[in-house]
């Protein structure tokens, strides 16, 4: 009994003997650590050597590495089992310098690659076509970033590999050791500045709202030309390239490579896509200015699936709602010049032109609505639930598209709000055609302004949208105007003369209709001498057209009686009678509707001579 308590006394007890050998077994493994370790790291103690890691000496970056890794994995065993060990001092020691030597060495990576890896994207030439568009201004702005892009593309991408693996390496070995907030915050502050001086490069402002409301249309529309060739090259490849590369080298941490990306790009693209939405609120917007609004939509619509995957984290989503919201307030502001656009249009007051020719009014409508038809996807967008705030009091057939089957499609939705808007300045061209007092020469006007159009939609793309039952539709009307004046301007010419040409009458009956025949063809071509018909293939049509209806009577008239109204006035004054052979009357007809009372002719007759150049009732036919 004595023997075991005596055993009892001075032994130890099991889990105290166990414990012992923890602590041996953990201190002989921190021992092992740092010994392996030391040697490696401290050969690269920033204070001992001044050479660079994954530069001079590749060969020993993953034992480097290795070690780090290790020591930090003997550190945590060593904690558990024994928090008070010596070598744990030792070994945090060790770890610092390592963590100062990977902070240099990422550091030195990313600034010395600094535009290098701008082009992760890989989108260069759109880039180089997107800074070289539009005008030379914008490509001024754009050349030093150009060029530094045309230096990345000649880069061998093996090496744009090898910088994102070395990055990605060093990242892994410091958050896989707890330092990870060290490493995102270097890399934050280096990509941040890349990000910033290139949009500087390409002309992106931090510019505040109230500087673009005291801007010149003529400068704000500057910035609006440099944002649309930046835009492209910011989303597509700047900050694409960058969310590529923060993925690659923060693929080990989904926290670590949202925040970072936030952190890197967040405020730059907000700053671009706010600028939209200043235009937009610019309180000196007018028609003409619609295009640019238009532009901008465009590029942000193009964009948008882009923008919702580059910046598809929660804490992004602040920029998808700007680019949204720009999008909204431009559709805003041209949804209002639409209106005013319309407005204007019924409001028009200027006077009808002379001689019945293409009214101001319809040649800017019908130029503005050919640049909105080559604008037909951002239309559409911007109209699709915006209904016409007048009711047409015409059939909502007339209103339809003829060539979509789906009234909801862009096509159709565009193809109604444009035929509502020619339907508006058709009735307003109508009402301005009573205005001249004159009622074949107002048919002539509604038929010139129709042709106008007609022959504007057919030669753009409006003839797409308005499709070909609106045009044989429309250039039915113009043939019934310019029927109607033909018969109405030219009736007491036509009825001068006896229904049936060859039908026997008296000579001195024969002599009453060549007098009243000369003398309302006189009236009638003094009247129309000033005014026009500017489309030459209508004008020609018109021509050969009235001389084919008032030759085709006069002609066998003249042949049957006039000789012998000419033997009557055998004694004299034959010349003021018998004034128009039908030769005569066709050079006449041909010098009529170029809109112009200056004499540029002179026609003549088998009677004598005959021109421009004197009025043609300077000496009054002796009808009695």
């Amino acid at each position: 009994m004595t023997g075991f308590f005596s055993l009892s006394k001075h032994s130890s007890p099991p889990h105290a003997s166990s414990q012992s050998t923890h602590h041996k077994f953990s201190d002989t493994l921190m021992e092992d650590t740092l010994k392996n370790a030391e040697e490696i790291i401290k050969r690269w103690d920033l204070d001992e050597s001044s050479s660079n890691l994954f530069q001079d000496n590749r060969t020993e970056v993953k034992q480097f590495l290795d070690a780090v890794i290790d020591l930090q994995h003997a550190m945590q065993f060593v904690v558990k089992e024994s928090s008070t060990s010596q070598l744990l001092v030792r070994a945090q020691n060790l770890m610092k310098i390592a963590i100062k030597r990977l902070q240099k060495e990422f550091y030195t990576i990313l600034a010395g690659n600094r535009y290098f890896l701008d082009s992760e994207s890989g989108s260069r030439e759109s880039t180089r076509s997107s800074c070289s568009d539009e005008d030379q201004g914008s490509e001024d702005d754009n050349a030093e970033i150009e060029a530094r892009f045309a230096e990345i593309s000649i880069a061998d991408e093996g090496e744009k590999v090898s910088v994102a693996v070395d990055l990605k390496a060093i990242a892994d070995c410091m958050i896989e050791v707890g330092y990870g907030k060290e490493c995102s915050k270097i890399y934050e502050l280096n990509r941040k500045s890349v990000i910033e001086e290139t949009l500087y490069y390409l002309g992106v402002d931090n510019i505040c709202p109230s500087a673009v409301q005291k801007m010149d249309w003529k400068d704000l529309e500057k910035k609006i030309k440099i944002w649309l060739n930046a835009v492209k090259v910011a989303v597509s490849t700047l900050f694409y390239g960058e969310r590529i590369l923060c993925d690659q080298v923060f693929s080990i941490s989904d926290s670590i490579r949202e925040s970072c990306f936030t952190g890197i790009a967040k405020d730059s693209a907000l700053t671009l896509f706010t600028f939209p939405e200043m235009v937009a609120k610019y309180k000196k917007l007018s028609l003409e200015k619609m295009f640019r609004i238009l532009d901008l939509y465009d590029s942000i619509s193009e964009l948008l699936s882009e923008i919702e995957v580059i910046f598809g984290f929660d804490s992004t989503v602040a920029v998808k709602s700007q680019a949204l919201t720009s999008m909204a307030k431009l559709r805003d502001a041209a949804r209002a010049m639409l209106a005013e656009f319309e407005s204007a249009i019924k409001k028009d007051s200027s006077k009808v032109v002379a001689g019945g020719g293409i009214h101001p009014l319809t040649r800017y409508v019908m130029n503005y609505l050919i640049f909105l038809s080559d604008y037909s996807g951002p239309v559409s967008d911007i109209i699709a639930d915006w209904k016409a705030v007048v009711k047409s009091p015409l059939p909502e057939s007339y209103l339809l598209s003829p060539i979509a089957d789906d009234v909801d499609s862009p096509s159709c939705i565009v193809s109604v709000r444009l035929t509502w808007l020619i339907l508006v300045l058709l009735c307003k061209l109508d009402g301005k055609a009573g205005f001249y007092g004159d009622v074949p020469l107002s048919y002539l006007f509604l038929a010139n302004n129709l042709n106008y159009v007609v022959s504007k939609v057919r030669q753009s793309s409006l003839k797409l949208l308005l499709g070909p039952d609106w045009l044989s539709n429309h250039e039915a009307k113009v043939e019934q105007y310019m029927g109607n004046f033909k018969r109405m301007g030219w009736s007491s010419v036509m009825t001068s003369l006896p229904e049936n040409s060859t039908a026997e009458i008296s000579p001195a009956e024969a002599k009453e209709c060549f007098c009243k025949f000369s003398l309302s063809f006189e009236e009638t071509y003094w009247k129309q001498r000033s005014w026009v018909i500017p489309d030459p293939k209508l004008r020609d049509e018109v021509k050969i057209s009235l001389a084919k209806k008032i030759l085709s009577t006069y002609r066998p008239f003249y042949q049957k009686y006039g000789e012998k109204v000419a033997w009557m006035e055998s004694g004299g004054g034959v010349e003021s009678i018998l004034r128009f052979a039908p030769d005569n009357v066709q050079n006449y007809l041909s010098d009529l509707f170029h809109g112009s009372s200056e004499n540029s002719s002179t026609t003549s007759s088998s009677h004598g001579s005959s021109s421009r150049s004197t009025p043609l009732w300077s000496s009054p036919p002796r009808c009695r």
